[in-house]
């Protein structure tokens, strides 16, 4: 198990996001996922801005309507309005070169696919939480270093998510996930600017 005390409490925190978002792009939310979505507060940055209205649209939100808009963005029939895997935003197709260096770079850092999930490692939900477990040291090995998040980060999610999140908050299906959306792309936002400033 991580020694989760000997994270940084900023570092926990980014972890804990990145999380949120990798379950709610799992799948649908239920009750009381979207009853701790009601209950986030905001501040006056945009990316709190974007969690309180994330909040204000749970608080109106039912599970059965939300679970009609997960399957409308990312199931559809035959597919979804949105394809949200890396090799898809990254060379128009499932299942190329991004995933295969992806997989290799999970074996590398002992990170394996859950056995109950099928669709390709490269799909958000998966990234977001790798990021996640990476942070906090999940995975082995302990909890990676920055310049390690920052390798991860621009190889895996920074060429791609940003532009995922502002197509699900501009979606025509989105309406709670359009909140999502923009926590999404405000928080990769400061991820990818944070990730700039270290010195290699």
């Amino acid at each position: 198990m991580p020694d989760i005390a000997l994270v940084h409490p900023e570092d926990r925190m980014r972890a804990d996001l990145y999380n949120f978002l990798g379950v709610l792009l799992a799948g649908p939310p239920d009750e009381m996922l979207l009853a701790q979505c009601a209950s986030l507060s905001g501040d006056d940055t945009a990316l709190g801005q974007a969690i309180a209205q994330l909040a204000q649209v749970a608080r109106v939100s039912k599970p059965k309507a939300v679970t009609r808009e997960f399957n409308a963005l990312f199931i559809g029939l035959g597919r979804g309005e949105l394809l949200p895997f890396a090799s898809y935003y990254l060379t128009g197709f499932l299942n190329e070169k991004p995933l295969a260096v992806l997989r290799a770079d999970m074996s590398a850092r002992g990170i394996a696919r859950a056995e109950n999930v099928y669709e390709p490692e490269d799909n958000i939900a998966s990234l977001m939480e790798m990021m996640g477990g990476l942070i906090v040291g999940r995975f082995a090995g302990g909890a990676a270093d920055l310049n390690a998040q920052k390798t991860f980060f621009n190889k895996h999610v920074g060429p791609w998510a940003g532009h995922f999140y502002s197509d699900l908050e501009a979606a025509k299906n989105s309406v709670l996930y359009a909140s999502v959306g923009a926590v999404g792309r405000e928080f990769m936002g400061i991820e990818r600017e944070a990730f700039r400033m270290i010195a290699e």
